[in-house]
């Protein structure tokens, strides 16, 4: 109970740990002797699906995520108390927050030497290792990975000779060479030290470690760990994963050769590294190759082929060569890879059509080939590769239809098959893949309407049509789609109205509906969508008023969105002080439109705004009376209005974060001292239709990263100053 009160549990997760519950051994994540009771384990690991529904939410929205984190993980301090349990041999108290930044982990857990297991991976602490770690002598396994210490590597982990797990990934060790105590524990069989800003060259002597199965030394591409020979692997017959990836080979003329004598070697990663010069192999003998990433691989000189031996390993199941600036085609070899599982030739200038040699491949479950110059239609034989997971041929010259047996792949998860000339409808079929997560086909030049059957795609999280040429409504069933995250259909022909089926979407973070027909006004029931953190309504035809349309957004949204552009848009009316809820905006876009009146003062609550744009609209009054403490604000436009006023040094002395000011078509007088220097840095400067005269402004002499400016119309009478002149010939 100690040890809870000294905790943070937003989530209630230990609601069972109360003086009430007198038996410890039922709490949640305690683990007892079956005879004795002693508490032996201690599982407090917070595990990444309480957190995110799924990958792709990760992936979209970190900022989301991290917040959602925060309110599950456990946090506050780890009590020295804990090292009361005298039995403990099994602590986990991984993917925590613990105490904040710049906090050390504790030196009290060297003293609990009946561990043997102890993971603090992605913990929160941020400090150097405790040398006491050294002491516990029982301990076979220790993770200290992501973002938990930084420093040197106390040599007393050395001591450590039972230990076969050792992970201090993802820390930054920054100028140390790897520690020479490590080439020296025996035992170890996995061994992770990828991306520890280790510097130098990886030391021969790790070669002793002829018990590992899992080596990483993995390095940064602007820090790799440099190796003149891959020698020190021959003796380590046990290895079956070797992670080198960033690493500088390109003195280890032989490494084909001695990697290829490893006999258990299965998975081999050697993505973005520098290879020396490339030498057909004549014998090769990869027994046990399943995995190999040669990603973004660069030799010296620069190969532009598929390396043929690769066509050998018949055992292979994952091929990664993408970003190695393939060209050509893709060779009919590959059709001897039928284990392959994983392919990935994206990012290289493969200019061909899809061979057919890739169709006979019926285990393919991952299928990458974006960013190339394929060209060509898509086959209907890509409809059986029943396997299939993720299909991505975006960024490519793809043209004709799609073809309508993709919807036999009813094990996919994400279909990309963005930026081609693909034409035609949308076929139908695509509703039967009720496993997707994603589906982008924009930038395309798709036609018809959106099919109903999408509404299907219940499991969907990600769906992008936008830039296309589609036409008639936004169906009701994509009210279906409660799962999705992201909804763009900009940029096409839609017409109608919204549907207030999109109320349902109370998922969505991200809705884009701009440069299309529709019609009407917003549908109250989007006020339902409290996670929406982005908005673009830009280039429809609401015919709203602007009050109406924040009054909708404010309840439940507001607190979230970081993002609303309603351009060009005829919204009308005038702004009220209900723009004062959202207080999180960073980007927020009504120009040309015919909102009027003064702005709010409100307006000065949105203290993370950065860009505003209200140009083109019939805004009056002096705006800088509500935004003069808007301090983060780099883009301003406010020109093309009826504003009007005197604008003094005070209202302008907190926009420190200024870049670009927009300000032409008002009647604003600028009436500051002849000294006054502006506490922001311009690069685009307009303000026609000022009155700055009659004397030439000195203050703009300041302002050297100038690249656009405007001052005509200003009641300027003065000659143009020569400092004038030398500043624009720079």
């Amino acid at each position: 109970m100690k040890f809870k009160n000294n905790l943070n549990d937003p989530s209630n997760r230990l609601w069972s740990w109360n003086p009430n519950n007198t038996n410890c051994c039922h709490w949640y994540g305690v683990l007892c002797h079956n005879l004795t009771s002693h508490l032996l384990q201690l599982h407090l690991h917070t595990s990444d699906s309480a957190f995110y529904h799924d990958a792709y939410h990760y992936r979209f929205y970190h900022r989301f995520d991290e917040e959602a984190y925060r309110r599950w993980s456990f946090g506050g301090e780890i009590s020295p108390c804990l090292a009361d349990l005298k039995h403990l041999n099994y602590l986990d108290l991984s993917a925590n927050y613990f105490l904040g930044e710049g906090m050390s982990i504790p030196s009290f857990l060297g003293t609990m030497t009946s561990l043997t297991h102890l993971n603090l991976s992605y913990t929160g602490f941020n400090g150097k290792i405790p040398p006491q770690i050294g002491n516990l002598s029982n301990l076979v396994y220790l993770d200290l990975s992501y973002d938990v210490a930084n420093g040197t590597v106390p040599s007393q982990i050395g001591n450590l000779s039972e230990l076969r797990y050792l992970d201090l990934s993802y820390n930054y060790f920054e100028g140390m060479a790897i520690p020479s105590f490590l080439c020296v524990m025996t035992s170890l069989t996995h061994l992770d030290l990828s991306y520890t800003a280790f510097m130098g060259k990886i030391p021969s002597q790790i070669g002793n470690l002829s018990n590992l199965v899992y080596l990483g030394l993995g390095s940064y591409d602007f820090e790799p760990l440099l190796a003149e020979n891959v020698e020190w692997v021959s003796s380590m017959w046990k290895l079956e994963y070797l992670y080198l990836s960033n690493a500088n080979l390109s003195k280890a003329f032989h490494w084909l050769h001695t990697l290829q004598s490893l006999p258990s070697l299965t998975h081999l990663y050697l993505s973005e590294c520098t290879l020396p010069h490339y030498n057909e192999p004549s014998l090769l003998n990869f027994s046990s190759l399943q995995t190999l990433d040669l990603s973004g691989t660069s030799y010296s000189p620069a190969i532009s082929f598929f390396p043929k031996w690769i066509f050998k390993l018949k055992k292979l199941v994952s091929l990664q060569l993408g970003g190695n600036d393939i060209q050509g085609s893709i060779p009919g070899g590959i059709r001897n890879l039928t284990l392959l599982q994983n392919l990935d030739l994206s990012v290289n200038s493969i200019a061909s059509s899809i061979p057919d040699c890739l169709y006979g491949l019926h285990r393919l479950k991952f299928l990458d080939l974006e960013g190339n110059n394929l060209h060509g239609t898509i086959s209907d034989a890509l409809g059986n590769l029943t396997s299939l997971v993720e299909l991505d041929l975006s960024y490519n010259q793809l043209e004709g239809t799609i073809p309508t047996s993709l919807g036999n792949l009813t094990s996919l998860v994400e279909l990309d098959l963005s930026y081609n000339q693909l034409e035609g409808i949308i076929p139908t079929s695509l509703g039967n893949l009720t496993s997707l997560v994603e589906l982008d086909l924009s930038y395309n030049q798709l036609e018809g309407t959106i099919p109903t059957s999408l509404g299907n795609l219940t499991s969907l999280v990600e769906l992008d049509l936008s830039a296309n040429q589609l036409e008639g409504t936004i169906p009701n069933s994509l009210g279906n789609l409660t799962s999705l995250v992201k909804l763009q259909l900009s940029r096409n022909q839609l017409e109608g109205t919204i549907p207030t089926s999109l109320g349902n979407l109370t998922s969505l973070v991200r809705l884009d509906l701009s440069y299309n027909q529709l019609e009407g006004t917003i549908p109250t029931s989007l006020a339902n969508l409290c996670l929406l953190m982005e908005i673009d309504f830009s280039y429809l035809k609401l015919n709203q008023q602007v009050n109406e349309l924040l009054e909708i957004l404010a309840p439940c949204i507001s607190h979230g969105l970081t993002a609303l552009a309603v351009q060009s848009s005829r919204l009308s009316g005038n702004l009220t002080d209900h723009i004062g809820a959202f207080k999180n905006i960073d980007t927020l876009l009504f120009s040309n439109d015919s909102i009027g009146g003064a702005l709010p003062r409100s307006f000065g609550k949105l203290s993370s705004l950065t860009y505003l744009d209200l140009s083109i609209n019939k805004f009056s009054g002096n705006p800088f009376e509500s935004l003069r403490s808007l301090s983060k604000m780099s883009s301003l436009q406010i020109d093309g209005n009826n504003f009007q006023g005197v604008v003094k040094e005070d209202d302008l002395a907190n926009l420190t974060s200024l870049m670009e000011f927009h300000a032409s078509g008002n009647n604003f007088t600028l009436k500051v001292g002849p000294k006054w220097l502006p506490n922001f840095q311009l690069s685009y400067l307009d303000v026609t239709s000022w009155q700055l005269g009659p004397n030439f402004p000195s203050w703009i002499q300041s302002q050297n990263q100038l690249q656009h400016f405007g001052l005509s119309n200003t009641g300027i009478l003065d000659s143009i100053p020569t400092w004038f002149w030398e500043a624009l010939s720079q």
